[in-house]
């Protein structure tokens, strides 16, 4: 048996948690703080993101959907509110802070990173994944979902999905059962050598959109003395006009602003310092990538 947290997301009685918290489990149910426990079913998940959306049947005035805050105007220092069942203590409650906005992570089995994850001091331990991170108003501003430690408890680093991405992905979960992202087709980057700006393109998806479109990644076999691959592959510095400083900002922007089917225009420097503008096609991102 297993144990996560969750919240209502709305009055029709649909539930938010983890991927990770359901995606084993042969039957779910739903304990209230009243104490009732209702059956669930799985409505639809996402393994890139870590959320899951559950359906109840209950009673919409008997359900009290949370308030959603805005996961961009955050602050690092402001107060972060957790509540979950840590190691099965139902209905805890904990404090701290948000240690820093902008992490990225990848999240249980993805290939995929996730963008502009909360880091927070606020106690999460088994159990908690799933529930949600509230502001001093007790909005939530982020879905609890990693902690980083060696002995199972926690280090006083935990990570939170933020809610403007399950924004984006809840809705569609509801209505269609899965989540569908735009690809570029890079299976590797990294930021720009220092001094300079931009997403440097290392590896690229065989016959994948950024292939296709012209594209060119590192040469592997060239290195900088510490080892790191720095040699060749082109530079991204924009997209779509829109300035690209690193890495995760090219990530962003394809999360935030596009969809499969979409052409962009991406703004490089290729090796040698020629520049060059390059279109792209935007395809379904792939379920794993080989």
């Amino acid at each position: 048996n297993g144990q996560g947290s969750g919240f209502v997301w709305d009055d029709a009685g649909h539930i938010v948690t983890n991927r990770h918290v359901v995606v084993d489990a042969e039957r779910i149910t739903v304990v209230f703080s009243d104490g009732s426990d209702i059956k669930a079913e799985v409505v639809g998940w996402d393994e890139d993101s870590d959320l899951a959306v559950l359906k109840i049947e209950r009673d919409a005035e008997l359900l009290k959907p949370v308030s959603l805050g805005d996961s961009n105007e955050i602050r690092v220092g402001q107060i972060a509110i957790t509540i979950g069942n840590p190691f099965g203590q139902e209905f805890s409650t904990t404090t701290g802070i948000v240690s820093a906005i902008g992490r990225t992570i990848r999240t249980s089995d993805s290939h995929f990173s996730l963008p502009k994850v909360i880091q927070t001091d606020a106690p999460m331990n088994p159990g908690n994944s799933g529930g949600p991170l509230l502001d001093r108003r007790g909005r939530v501003i982020g879905i609890d979902a990693q902690i980083i430690t060696r002995s199972g408890s926690n280090t006083g680093i935990g990570f939170a999905i933020p809610i403007n991405i399950a924004k984006q992905i809840v809705p569609v979960l509801i209505s269609d059962g899965a989540f569908t992202y735009s690809w570029l087709g890079i299976r590797e980057l990294m930021n720009a050598p220092a001094g300079t700006r931009g997403a440097q393109v290392i590896a690229l998806a065989e016959e994948g959109p950024a292939q296709q479109a012209g594209l060119v990644g590192s040469d592997k076999n060239k290195r900088t003395d510490e080892g790191s691959i720095r040699y060749g592959g082109d530079v991204i510095t924009a997209i779509d006009e829109q300035v690209i400083v690193s890495m995760n900002d090219l990530i962003i922007y394809l999360m935030e602003n596009t969809k499969p089917g979409d052409t962009v225009t991406m703004s490089v420097v290729r090796d040698g310092g020629d520049s060059a503008q390059i279109e792209v096609t935007l395809e379904a991102r792939p379920q794993t990538v080989g």
